[in-house]
């Protein structure tokens, strides 16, 4: 099996839990609108954030377009007039505190930062993803963190992973792995840089997409085989070790 050098991670629904961030953030924004949250609500203010990422993604849109109009075109719907500017700054001060970590992320990141150069791969907003990786403990562990909106670029497109590369001292193509959630940004955008790929997908969802990764997991800490590397301790495991 390959023999890897650098580990490119994503973040949303990689290492950090979006949807449990993102649930706070929307809770808090809409408490402070006087509105409640439906699940109808929630459905379609995803659809429509998707929607926009996706258009982002294949650069269709600016990432500004796609943060500063998803409110006010969910209100509209609902028949609200917002300014969808001053509706996500809001919405960015609440998700900014959501750090929850997806299971044995903390345990796999600190244990590989001790055999690889770790580094962030991540479409999103600087601040923002900058201030919950800080938050969630797992910022010092990477030797640098690329996010779209620094690069002028987004997953999956070439120039991302050009921009990325050129960062990286002593770059190998060939000793590279990319982690990541999703099949249209992180799968493909490795496989179009000529990266190994590795698909994190924790719900078993079907892929009838033709993208084909090199590497599947349902759990983080399915990894480390193929990395050949032993599982890392937990974390109770961990603190009996340093007091014995």
């Amino acid at each position: 099996m390959k023999k890897y050098q650098t580990l490119l991670f994503d973040v949303d629904d990689t290492l950090l839990d979006f949807g449990a961030a993102e649930n706070l953030a929307l809770h808090r924004l809409f408490e402070e609108q006087k509105m409640s949250l439906t699940s109808e609500i929630k459905g379609d203010y995803q659809r429509i954030n998707q929607n926009l990422w996706k258009s982002f993604e294949e650069g269709k849109i600016s990432r500004d377009e796609v943060i500063n109009t998803r409110f006010s075109i969910l209100f509209k719907e609902y028949g609200h007039e917002v300014d969808g500017v001053l509706v996500e700054k809001k919405y960015r001060h609440y998700l900014e505190e959501g750090a929850q970590l997806v299971q044995g992320a903390f345990a796999l990141i600190t244990h590989l930062q001790e055999f690889y150069d770790l580094y962030i791969v991540t479409n999103g907003v600087s601040q923002t993803q900058y201030k919950r990786l800080q938050k969630s403990g797992l910022h010092p562990f990477f030797k640098d963190i690329f996010v779209s909106e620094d690069t002028g670029y987004q997953k999956p497109m070439k120039e991302y992973f050009e921009y990325v590369f050129a960062r990286i001292p002593h770059f190998s193509v060939e000793k590279t792995l990319i982690i990541g959630d999703s099949l249209s940004a992180d799968i493909t955008g490795g496989q179009l840089a000529g990266l190994d790929t590795c698909w994190y997908n924790p719900a078993m969802k079907g892929n009838d997409t033709g993208v084909d990764p090199t590497y599947q997991i349902h759990q983080l800490d399915e990894l480390y085989p193929i990395l050949q590397i032993e599982k890392a301790l937990d974390e109770k495991q961990r603190c009996v070790d340093l007091s014995s």
